[in-house]
């Protein structure tokens, strides 16, 4: 029984990837709005009750790769820092590799990264699968700060008074170790950070900026000194 259990799960496993490169096919060629489940079950040669049986909507099916996503983007900025060890790479380097790397993999892959980070699907709501994956990057970045200030390699950012309670909630929410003016920066910094890549990944630099690799690095590095890392390097 454990191997005919072990061949139906492995099977499950193979159409459930058959059906998620089937949709992004879809997403690279249409656009997320367009995903159809219906599609999707006609270029596998499914019928479309075989494939609600892996995906019982659109939006089931859309949360999977949404999810997907986030956890390869996140990946490729886990991979970025743990290639380079605390206290032999300078966070502020750290910080600088992790943005290449998301910037990389955003470039490799630009209808999930917009999937993700691009205009909302109409009629989609995220559920809170979706949350954990998503917050990746973010806390890649959080605990590169978090050990800086702990090595008391850290210089304090300026923070406005009345960003101070939000700063001190955040802080407490997701970034606990890490100072409010720190805190406040990292997220003006990430929200900078993607805003440049979508900027590039969208076409809003053309024939506007033709070095964007050096302007990345270059403002990934500022951006590693306005949270407070010292002596942003490159990777």
């Amino acid at each position: 029984m454990s191997t005919i259990r072990g061949a139906r799960e492995r099977a499950r496993i193979e159409v459930t990837a058959a059906i998620k490169d089937e949709a992004r096919k879809q997403l690279a060629e249409e656009g997320a709005p367009k995903l159809s489940l219906r599609a999707v079950a006609r270029e596998l040669g499914m019928v479309s009750s075989a494939l609600y049986r892996y995906f019982p909507s659109r939006d089931d099916l859309l949360t999977a790769l949404i999810v997907d996503a986030f956890d390869a983007i996140g990946a490729a900025a886990e991979q970025a820092v743990a290639e380079r060890a605390a206290g032999e790479v300078p966070p502020a380097e750290r910080w600088v590799a992790v943005s290449c790397a998301v910037r990389e993999w955003a470039l490799a892959h630009p209808h999930e990264y917009a999937l993700i980070y691009g205009s909302p699907v109409p009629g989609y709501i995220a559920p809170m699968d979706t949350v954990g994956p998503a917050a990746r990057v973010g806390l890649v970045l959080i605990d590169i700060v978090r050990g800086a200030f702990r090595a008391g390699d850290l210089t304090l950012p300026p923070l406005a008074d009345e960003l101070r309670a939000d700063a001190e909630r955040m802080a407490a929410d997701f970034a606990e170790g890490v100072p409010p003016e720190s805190v406040a920066a990292l997220v003006a910094a990430w929200a900078q950070l993607f805003g440049l890549i979508s900027f590039e990944l969208f076409g809003q630099f053309n024939r506007v900026v033709e070095e964007r690799e050096a302007l990345f690095r270059q403002t990934a590095g500022e951006l590693a000194r306005s949270v407070g890392l010292r002596d942003a390097g490159t990777a």
